[in-house]
């Protein structure tokens, strides 16, 4: 991989494992829109990018060398070694080839944490455009304007100072529905230091986990979900209602098992590989609707 500035464009270069539609694609992150074939805007940590991808080459429209290298490498997960991921997860479970075969170019996001906690509270009982429409709206009512890209205008997702004063009514105005009170005893846990963002990261995942459900609405599946992709557990297995029809198909002869079960079984048997081999499993089994009773 390497990085060439062209006018005021950036361009990644010869990277592996990536494809850029998969990992904005595969129910990770909501702060985004297509543009056109493999081309995004998306907004993270109040930062807006216009990215565009051409076989193993990767555009960052606007921007600097600098932020490319301190911010957007990071945040697409660049860096990280996704080969010897595959070879030590297919080293363990064949059963994974066709997923990770499928979706080969998914990476995990590096995620703001307060934007990813709000937006998994927002995903129960959700699908993904419902879901972006909400952090969108969330965005424009109390974020700030960044820019137009297409037919979009983009948001910062808001601070939690900047939510501070909005209320369940405020919430509810935005279509979370059940949600908003969850969503306001969040902001305030926050605002009052009860979610140390440092000391989540620093916590073995199950006492993070353990953390985040002291929050109204945060169950197992959404701690984890936001300790995965917000905060860095990547042995995280979060486990939904497709994770759950994956794994009794592949492993459980299709026999249905309780979603605790389930979430045992994905951490013993991927370990510090978990979330790498739940997001394969996840983009791939729900796209060919594995589980799915026709």
């Amino acid at each position: 991989m390497k990085i060439v500035q062209d006018n005021n464009n950036v361009y990644v270069k010869d990277i592996r494992d990536f494809d850029l539609g998969q990992t904005m694609e595969c129910g990770q992150c909501f702060h985004f829109n297509k543009l056109g074939e493999d081309e995004y805007g998306l907004v993270a940590s109040g930062r807006f990018l216009h990215a565009k991808q051409e076989g193993s080459d990767l555009c960052l429209f606007d921007t600097t060398t600098d932020e490319a290298e301190s911010f957007w490498i990071k945040y697409f997960d660049l860096e990280r070694d996704y080969s010897q991921i595959k070879s030590m997860l297919l080293k363990e479970d064949e059963k994974l080839s066709e997923a990770i075969e499928t979706m080969w170019g998914v990476r995990i996001l590096n995620q703001e944490f307060f934007e990813t906690l709000i937006s998994f509270i927002i995903s129960q009982n959700k699908q993904i455009p419902h879901i972006k429409q909400i952090v969108a709206t969330i965005s424009r009512l109390y974020g700030n304007y960044l820019a137009k890209a297409g037919s979009f205008e983009f948001y910062s997702f808001p601070t939690p100072e900047q939510m501070k004063n909005v209320t369940v009514e405020d919430l509810k105005e935005c279509k979370t529905g059940f949600r908003a009170p969850y969503i306001k005893d969040a902001i305030d846990h926050v605002l009052a230091g009860k979610m140390n963002e440092d000391d989540l990261r620093a916590m073995p995942v199950m006492q993070c986990n353990q953390q985040l459900m002291s929050i109204k609405g945060v169950g197992v599946k959404v701690a984890n979900c936001v300790s995965l992709f917000g905060l860095g557990h990547r042995e995280a297995f979060p486990v939904d209602v497709w994770i759950k029809r994956i794994v009794e198909t592949l492993y459980f002869d299709g026999i249905d098992t309780p979603a605790e079960r389930i979430g045992e079984f994905g951490t013993s048997r991927f370990g510090e590989f978990g979330g790498y081999a739940q997001q394969y499993l996840f983009y791939y089994g729900k796209t060919i609707k594995m589980g799915v009773k026709k």
